[in-house]
């Protein structure tokens, strides 16, 4: 079974589905002519540094917990699970279009990262592509709500 073919579990599903509502719940909101646009792109931006400090830390749950930690690849994957949450910490002291470049730009450096590591060790065939569709969902997000945040 090819790894796009893979069905994700109930569970991963479940939660990626719902992670991402805040995403596209926001982007939609900060369209909305109102007094509520600022807190609403500091909640986008702040959900964003979130999920963007989650996914490195799953490398660091990876490191500890597979072959890899035994290596001498287990301090690239340590020190690279704490760069995207400095890099959501530095997004949020920036005006807020910068920290949409930076935490989009994170979210997909580390979905490449993601990816270089599935060629390293056995991770399950549906988390790619689980991981490709909830970036780019806030990807898109963070880019649709990014004009009226300049």
């Amino acid at each position: 079974m090819s790894p796009s073919a893979c069905p994700v579990p109930v569970i991963p599903r479940w939660l990626g589905a719902t992670g991402v509502l805040p995403f596209v719940t926001l982007a939609v909101l900060i369209w909305v002519p109102g007094s509520h646009q600022t807190w609403t792109a500091q909640a986008l931006l702040a959900y964003a540094a979130v999920i963007l400090s989650f996914v490195g830390a799953l490398h660091w749950g990876i490191a500890m917990s597979t072959q890899v930690a035994r290596d001498t690849r287990s301090g690239r994957l340590y020190v690279g699970s704490v760069v995207p949450a400095l890099l959501a910490w530095l997004a949020l002291l920036l005006p807020p279009a910068w920290a949409v470049a930076v935490l989009h730009a994170g979210l997909w450096g580390h979905y490449a990262q993601d990816r270089r590591l599935a060629g390293e060790i056995n991770l399950p065939a549906w988390f790619l592509p689980l991981r490709l569709a909830l970036t780019s969902v806030a990807s898109l997000s963070l880019l649709a709500a990014w004009p009226r945040l300049i």
